[in-house]
């Protein structure tokens, strides 16, 4: 039996032998070609142009989502426009001046607030502050879901009570029933080591995959479920089945995607870590083939201050244990890693 319980490990890469173009393996790319948080075709010019400076390709890459109400496309680009920004935010800031009622600039710009806030001790005393940013956010377009998700994720981050989170809840699946990012923001709140429990937590990402189409990005939520609880050490109120059938569903949803599709990969990263903890071996690799070329910060940089390192560890593990699969019984385990990396409000 898989021990799900057991801590993480130290894993050094001193043992690891990169691969090469001329050495493949297992139909995995070459390290060299592995690309961290690879940005979509849209997103890339976007953050090019910021890097000079300029705002108009975020605006009208924001905007475009807005028109179509691509709401899982607008959550993710706003969530890496405003990463971005913490680093370099002079366009977000002229971006802001030239047009302060903005929709697409005062998400970015409350996205980027919660961000600051949440990396600070003074985390709930900060976000205080940041509430009305997320207001007018909310009500520069009555359709967004985005801002809503962002109330969630500021919610959790203040402690709010249960009644207070439920109204937001409501009124953000109100405008996007289907909506990943505003269910998981939901799951974090209900997750043990917020205000709910595992068992409440998987009850709800069973409810919501069990009501979506197969091909929801929400057929995934259960695994999002399983890592939270794989990370945080699960209760005794989660069984081994559980966590099971929640990466069955979520093999399933990536299955419909083609392979080295840029977006699936953070289902699909999240999913091979949580294959890898229950030592499922086999269907670990085949997520990896999956996933080619495009690794993803979370979950990986959770465990390490170089998340692609770690993913590339892992990768190689998950080769070693495969080829080793023989009867003499290599037991089974589960990804190791260094200490705990950054925390931040909306991981992928």
């Amino acid at each position: 039996m898989v021990d799900i319980m057991a801590p993480l490990l130290p894993f050094g890469r001193a043992s690891r032998t990169p691969r090469t173009p001329e050495n493949p393996v297992a139909g995995l790319p070459t390290d060299d070609e592995v690309l961290l948080d690879a940005p979509d075709d849209r997103l890339g010019p976007a953050l090019v142009a910021a890097g000079r400076g300029a705002y108009e390709a975020a605006a009208e890459l924001l905007a475009a989502t807005r028109r179509t109400a691509q709401w899982e496309y607008r959550d993710r680009y706003a969530l890496r426009l405003a990463a971005f920004a913490h680093s370099r935010p002079e366009w977000l800031e002229a971006w802001c001046t030239a047009a302060p009622h903005d929709p697409d600039a005062l998400l970015v710009k409350a996205q980027l607030a919660v961000d600051r806030a949440w990396r600070s001790p003074a985390r709930a005393e900060l976000l205080r502050g940041v509430s009305p940013l997320i207001t007018a956010a909310a009500r520069a377009d009555d359709r967004d879901p985005v801002p809503w998700r962002i109330a969630l994720d500021h919610a959790r981050g203040s402690r709010a009570g249960h009644t207070y989170f439920g109204e937001l809840w409501e009124a953000a699946v109100r405008r996007a029933p289907l909506h990943y990012g505003c269910h998981v923001a939901a799951l974090r709140y209900l997750a043990s080591s917020w205000q709910g429990s595992h068992r409440e937590c998987f009850d709800f990402a069973d409810r919501a995959a069990q009501d979506a189409p197969a091909d929801s990005l929400l057929q995934a939520l259960p695994t999002r479920a399983a890592l939270a609880c794989l990370t945080d050490g699960c209760g005794p109120g989660v069984p081994p089945e559980r966590l099971q059938a929640a990466v069955d569903r979520a093999i399933g949803l990536s299955s419909r995607f083609p392979a080295a599709d840029l977006w699936p990969a953070a289902t699909r990263n999240k999913l091979a870590y949580v294959l890898v903890r229950l030592g499922r071996w086999e269907d670990a690799l085949e997520q990896l083939r999956l996933i080619g070329p495009y690794a993803t910060s979370f979950p990986w940089g959770r465990f390490s201050d170089d998340p692609l390192a770690r993913f590339l560890d892992v990768r190689d593990e998950v080769r070693l244990r495969t080829a080793a699969a023989t009867p003499r019984g290599a037991r089974p385990g589960h990804p190791r890693s260094g200490r705990a990396g950054r925390v931040h409000s909306g991981d992928d």
